[in-house]
């Protein structure tokens, strides 16, 4: 890959007018033909989820110090889900190598925002092609039952941890998602709002370490007012809809990238590093 010899977010404010020009219509323009020319299978396209609409009102078992069970999840059918998943991922990353700016930002700072944004931007891709999912709770044994059957006590533990991963995702966890999910349908995002909502979540200026951050920072703000100006030109009656998509892209904080590969990768990868995969996926190493 060819990387950048230097930074190239100085004098960030004066190109504001140009990091319109270049993200957003970029972004744009390079997810609208992906929408169109990649379609995902109707039967992977479910636009509501009774099993997910009952479990959110569902009274939630609390743990406790006596060993009260705890709720994990897996998926139903995890080859449907884990493919249509693993699709979506390939065009997340399609998209990303589609952005001139990112493209332009220093490899450290690539890969930061990479690492961070690539499973909030596959649950956004999740909610545009519509992917819906089930699941099949699993308990977690009690103190009690974990002493009598010789399992580690202390969550701690390696062998503890490999217990709770083969039991799934806690139930929260999921339902985190599935919230998600359910408010994205609930406003009816278009194509075009999706795409801005992705700038602004791949455009990260609140993580450590970043070398451009001004520059990123100036890009997320632009994604953020393209997107308010759209709205208000085709939604005007609508003064509730930005703040709306501010609320939805809020919720994808409680999400996080392990959560995902545990749910939608690990039972076709297995053990194998996500991270691995994204770099190979990308970089092509």
């Amino acid at each position: 890959m060819a990387t950048p010899t230097g930074c190239r977010c100085r004098g960030a404010s004066s190109r504001s007018a140009a990091v319109s020009s270049s993200i957003l219509y970029s972004i744009l323009k390079s997810d609208s033909v992906e929408a169109s020319a990649d379609q995902q299978p109707q039967h992977l396209l479910r636009r509501s989820c009774p099993a997910s609409a009952a479990s959110a009102h569902e009274p939630r078992q609390q743990a406790c110090s006596c060993g009260a069970t705890r709720r994990r999840g897996a998926l139903r059918s995890p080859q449907v889900t884990c493919k249509a998943a693993s699709a979506i991922l390939v065009k997340t990353l399609r998209f990303v190598k589609n952005v001139p700016c990112f493209r332009e930002l220093p490899e450290d700072d690539q890969l930061t925002l990479i690492r961070s944004g690539w499973a909030p931007l596959l649950v956004l891709g999740l909610a545009q092609d519509r992917v819906d999912f089930e699941t099949t709770e699993t308990v977690e044994p009690s103190m009690l039952q974990r002493i009598l059957t010789g399992q580690p006590e202390r969550a701690g533990e390696p062998q503890a941890a490999q217990s709770r991963a083969a039991l799934g995702v806690s139930v929260v966890d999921i339902e985190a998602i599935k919230a998600f999910l359910k408010k994205c349908w609930s406003v009816d995002i278009s194509t075009k709002e999706y795409a801005y909502l992705k700038g602004a979540v791949l455009f990260n200026p609140e993580l450590e370490g970043l070398r451009c951050l001004h520059y990123i920072q100036a890009l997320r703000r632009e994604a953020h007012q393209a997107l308010n100006e759209h709205i208000r030109m085709i939604h005007h009656e609508d003064a509730t809809r930005f703040a709306k998509l501010l609320i939805a892209l809020s919720m994808l904080r409680s999400i996080s990238p392990p959560v995902v590969t545990q749910l939608f990768f690990k039972p076709i990868i297995g053990a194998v590093n996500i991270e691995d995969v994204l770099m190979e996926m990308f970089y092509g190493k």
